[in-house]
């Protein structure tokens, strides 16, 4: 019998969820959605950037400051898609085996992708101009990465929150063995950034990624980066219900920040049934001097 609660509504909320639980960079560094956007890749969209004041010496009378945001243009240049054929076993699954077999690993895929493209990106600015540049090599000093990022950022008057280090599994391995980090318990946070985090050390909250390393795979090039929360920006789009497809067979949802749309057809070429996941994503440095890469001297 076939099960009628797989729908593109049903599986774009377990996606989200999914999705949300499963991210770790792109839950550290500056969101921005909008649930009422239509558009396509390629589009070019307005962000804010945090506002900015200035301190006054009182003497006889207070100088009002407007509250301004500084704004910055955005192109949604990436459209990311994983679609699959479903076989007619797969379609009686139960929701949850359906979840396990086949809509987790492609909303993992997903969440890799992104969080890969914010590890080339911070590593990217920390490196270019204006960036914070590379600290120098914990090679006999393990904490010593830490010690000069902290020394960069407040020197560039980034704020002493939301300041948080991502490090690769070598540079993880080599950290833990010096004894510099210690579990905690990260209640409240998504399930990724929860499994992912090392503690709080020398003013960063740290983690975990696959994304950072030097494999063939390793997008951010790189032993680590730390930075601030507003340095990079990751902007994420829902594109609108297609044409030509049943209301009921396509789905749009959001969700903290995020947003997903499912769409379920039938490919004629191949004779079966496809489901699609997909979003737009654009990625952008709004304060390059809050990026910085620690060097453990790991890289080839």
């Amino acid at each position: 019998m076939s099960n009628t609660i797989i729908t593109p509504s049903v599986l774009s909320a377990r996606a989200l969820a999914t999705l949300y639980n499963t991210i770790v960079l792109a839950g550290l560094v500056h969101r921005d959605y909008e649930s009422d956007f239509t558009g396509k890749q390629g589009d070019t969209v307005t962000i804010r950037k945090p506002a900015t004041f200035t301190v006054d010496e009182f003497t006889t009378a207070i100088s009002v400051q407007n509250i301004t945001e500084d704004s910055t243009t955005l192109t949604l240049d990436k459209h990311l898609d994983v679609s699959v054929g479903l076989t007619a076993k797969e379609l009686t699954l139960s929701l949850d085996d359906f979840a396990e077999r086949v809509l987790t690993p492609i909303v993992n895929a997903i969440a890799q992708d992104i969080d890969g493209r914010l590890a080339e990106k911070l590593v990217d600015t920390a490196e270019g101009s204006g960036g914070g540049g590379t600290t120098s090599s914990g090679t006999s000093v393990a904490s010593l990465p830490f010690r000069d990022a902290r020394a960069i950022l407040t020197r560039g008057k980034l704020p002493l929150t939301d300041r948080h280090a991502v490090l690769s599994p070598e540079s993880t391995s080599k950290c833990l063995g010096d004894d510099l980090f210690v579990a905690v318990d990260a209640s409240g946070s998504p399930d990724g950034l929860r499994e992912a985090t090392l503690g709080r050390k020398f003013g960063f909250d740290s983690y975990e990624s696959q994304a950072f390393g030097y494999g063939s795979g390793d997008k951010g090039q790189a032993d680590g980066v730390g930075f601030h929360r507003d340095a990079v920006a990751l902007v994420t789009r829902t594109l609108e219900a297609p044409m030509g497809v049943a209301p009921n067979q396509v789905s749009v949802q959001n969700f903290e920040g995020f947003g997903l749309r499912v769409v379920k057809s039938y490919d004629i070429t191949s004779k079966t049934d496809v489901i699609s996941v997909d979003l737009l994503i654009g990625v952008k440095e709004l304060r390059k001097e809050g990026v910085v890469q620690l060097t453990w001297g790991l890289g080839s």
